[in-house]
């Protein structure tokens, strides 16, 4: 999960809006009727995937399937679903611009744009009936599948009505928690908000060390949860081997406070990405603790490394790896 702004290594971090170009050919309005309209859900519910490998919960943060292709007008739901379905994975972390507008790709937009699209991306937020998150959260259960987070994370452009209304769509998905990459200043304004609606939020760490107000250290960690009882933390294991520091130790020391866990594999002092074996991140070390001390922390795949095949095929490699290093 990440926040709306650039970040070296990726992760879900939400590109610029601005669906209200004159790229776009459709209003906010008409892509919430489309939405909408495009929900039929099936009778009869599917029997519930389990991804349960050893007692450990398994899953997928939907940003790893973000290069799939969506219909044009639509949001990603139907192409998460299939993505999910085909990997064999039950539950996810929802990345939220993938049921969002989408937004046409390119930098260099002239900054009316860029400002025009901002408020009609807001509009949308605060506009948009809750039924429409109801109904996908119903359609998710309809196959077999449950959002157990949505990944929502404000950046300082976020009024607090928007901010708050990020609460609301997380209860009518169904999640059972929020997870979000923001800042220590922003998380300042979202602590009364989470103390409102009653939600953990879990905040996102990278492996930026160097820039104040950043999650990336075990400090920096501490520093936002005493802003809250609500806030926990959505540990990275790739991001923090990268950083430079031991997922393992932090686990063993601090597994009351995380929620979930993305897993992938960085290399050491900010190194990138890469095919998971390859690198640092201690993922089995990680996985066999999760295993042994029976903790509830979910295990999340996030598929960012440059894979050889499409999101999906790399995906299932993940779990297939999640699967061996369990076994």
């Amino acid at each position: 999960m990440q926040a709306f702004r650039p970040a070296r290594h990726g992760g879900p971090e939400g590109p610029h809006y601005n669906w209200g170009t004159e790229q776009h050919m459709i209003t906010r309005r008409e892509f919430g009727k489309l939405t909408l309209a495009s929900i039929a859900l099936p009778r009869v519910a599917a029997a519930a995937v389990d991804s349960n490998v050893a007692g450990v919960r398994v899953g997928v943060q939907t940003y790893s399937f973000r290069d799939m292709p969506r219909p044009a007008g639509g949001d990603a739901v139907d192409t998460i679903i299939k993505a999910m379905t085909d990997c064999g994975l039950g539950e996810c972390e929802v990345w939220a611009p993938q049921i969002e507008p989408q937004q046409p790709a390119g930098r260099g937009r002239p900054a009316a744009d860029v400002q025009r699209a901002r408020e009609e991306l807001r509009a949308w937020r605060l506009d948009t009936p809750l039924d429409r998150f109801r109904q996908i959260r119903k359609k998710f259960e309809a196959a077999g599948l449950s959002i157990y987070a949505y990944n929502y994370s404000p950046n300082a452009s976020y009024s607090d009505a928007e901010i708050d209304r990020g609460f609301e769509m997380a209860a009518a998905l169904g999640a059972e928690i929020i997870t979000s990459s923001t800042t220590l200043d922003v998380a300042r304004r979202i602590a009364p908000l989470a103390e409102k609606h009653r939600m953990v939020v879990a905040m996102h760490g990278h492996s930026n060390t160097s820039s104040p107000g950043e999650f990336a250290s075990p400090e920096s960690f501490a520093e936002v949860m005493r802003l809250s009882k609500y806030f926990k933390i959505n540990l990275d294991i790739g991001h923090f081997t990268a950083a430079g520091f031991d997922a393992v130790q932090y686990l063993r020391e601090h597994h009351g406070a995380v929620t979930n866990l993305h897993i992938k594999d960085r290399k050491k002092n900010q190194g990138d990405n890469v095919p998971w074996g390859t690198g640092d991140t201690p993922i089995r070390e990680v996985l066999q603790l999760l295993k042994r001390e029976r903790w509830p922390i979910r295990a999340y795949i996030e598929y960012e490394h440059r894979g050889e095949g499409t999101p999906v095929a790399e995906v299932a490699k993940c779990y297939a790896f999640v699967k061996q290093a369990l076994a």
